[in-house]
């Protein structure tokens, strides 16, 4: 045995143990292993199965109530794709189906809240024409501030559980940057209340940082993905705030000229218009989008076999070496929802696809794009992939999800992180079509 492998073997061992006794509903010798620490709650075998699974699977439902107020994950997903609670429904343990559903922590497969769709801001837009108001409460030392730099890296500092948020900022720390016409956007209020504390999103107008160091030394300028995971690491609330706020601000820097005419624009209503200032120019008649921050459809498509067995993956040759995930293409312009999905599957694998059923929606981290999951039932099952879109593509059963979703796929296999609305979508495929043990 080799020193690594040794020194696991008692860890192990307990965990065994917890899984023998929780399946066997020996309640005093699971609390035992815990109570001692020498068993992790949340402890998973070879195939990710947790003590809770164990006690599902044999509907012993006194272990389960244990194991779910000891801090257990109800929502863990063994390597076949499973909780805890599709082993209980499957094996018919009504009782403990039901505790589980009641003590279940994440958000139902069908109210999903994706990674940067959770800002919590009220967004206010009613006020955003109020001028005077903004000027008002952009001074108030209740109002906030959140910081990108010259080049539209955003301002972070440490969070919770090894993850990242916003520096916050009051309007006397940025006076001297605000003086200088630094760029600022109206982002919302804390709640629906006018008299609620403002947000504001401010683009430093030089690369003199000096004033985020000064207040948060340990704070780093992020780089964007690819090139820095720190947005894929936020605070959930503080990615949505990051996607409110990086889109508006790439957009005024984008489109610094009317599209119309090339004429130069004024930024008004919180940083959510540009008016041309050519007084001809027809822009300024009507509403036309040229005056507002655009946002481009795209689509993140799984596509299904009939019998929902299988799923349709695929890799672009720009991914980590052995990540697989949904297919995915832009609308075009005077095209549906439906249609688009149906020309991207097939240009991209020659898979014919027919119903298509919505799943959700989040802002894209690439600045103006909207994503949206959609499901496919399949109509023709034969690949032809094309290589200028794809490396590869294949159909992948539910287990072998499951095992890429436990990271223990056996040829390292893997899908796109959590914060990725594809592998919501994979797990919602997975959730809903839990049948197979």
């Amino acid at each position: 045995m080799s020193a690594a492998a040794a020194e696991k073997a008692p860890t192990q061992q307990f965990a065994d143990r917890l899984f023998d006794s929780a399946a066997t509903g020996n309640l005093e010798e699971v609390k035992s292993l815990l109570n001692a620490g020498t068993a992790a709650v949340n402890a998973k075998n070879e195939r990710g199965w947790t003590a809770l699974m164990f006690a599902a699977r044999n509907g012993q439902l006194p272990v389960i109530q244990y194991l779910t107020e000891k801090g257990c994950d109800v929502n863990i997903m063994n390597s076949s794709g499973q909780t805890a609670l599709d082993i209980a429904s499957f094996w018919n343990h009504i009782d403990s189906a039901v505790y589980l559903q009641k003590h279940s922590t994440q958000s139902p497969y069908d109210l999903v809240s994706n990674y940067f769709s959770q800002n919590p801001l009220y967004r206010a837009s009613d006020l955003r024409k109020n001028s005077e108001w903004l000027e008002t409460v952009m001074k108030k030392e209740s109002t906030k501030y959140v910081v990108f730099d010259a080049d539209l890296s955003p301002f972070f500092i440490q969070g919770e559980e090894n993850r990242f948020k916003f520096a916050v900022f009051t309007y006397s720390q940025l006076v001297s940057c605000l003086a200088i016409k630094a760029q600022v956007i109206f982002l919302g209020l804390e709640t629906w209340d006018p008299h609620s504390s403002a947000w504001f999103a401010v683009r430093l107008p030089d690369q003199d940082n000096s004033v985020c160091k000064d207040s948060y030394p340990d704070g780093i300028f992020a780089s964007l993905f690819p090139r820095g995971r720190e947005v894929l690491r936020l605070e959930k609330t503080h990615a949505g705030l990051f996607a409110e706020a990086n889109s508006v601000l790439t957009w005024l820097d984008r489109y610094k000229f009317c599209p119309t005419c090339g004429s130069s624009t004024q930024v008004v209503e919180g940083g959510y218009k540009q008016v041309c200032s050519n007084t001809q120019c027809r822009s300024r008649n009507g509403v036309h989008n040229t005056c507002y921050p655009r946002v481009d459809p795209s689509l993140i498509m799984l596509v299904v076999t009939g019998d929902n067995r299988r799923c349709l993956l695929g890799r672009a040759k720009r991914f980590p070496p052995k990540m697989y995930s949904c297919l995915a293409g832009f609308m075009e312009p005077g095209e549906c929802i439906e249609d688009t999905c149906r020309r991207e599957v097939e240009e991209e694998s020659g898979v014919k696809v027919g119903r298509v059923d919505y799943h959700s929606s989040q802002p894209c981290l690439s600045q103006q794009h909207l994503c949206l999951a959609v499901l496919h039932m399949l109509a023709q099952k034969k690949l032809r992939v094309d290589p200028n879109e794809l490396e590869d593509a294949r159909w992948f059963t539910r287990g072998e999800v499951g095992q890429m979703l436990a990271a223990r796929h056996p040829d390292g296999m893997f899908l796109p992180p959590e914060e990725a609305i594809a592998r919501q979508l994979i797990m919602y495929w997975v959730a809903r079509s839990a049948t197979n043990l």
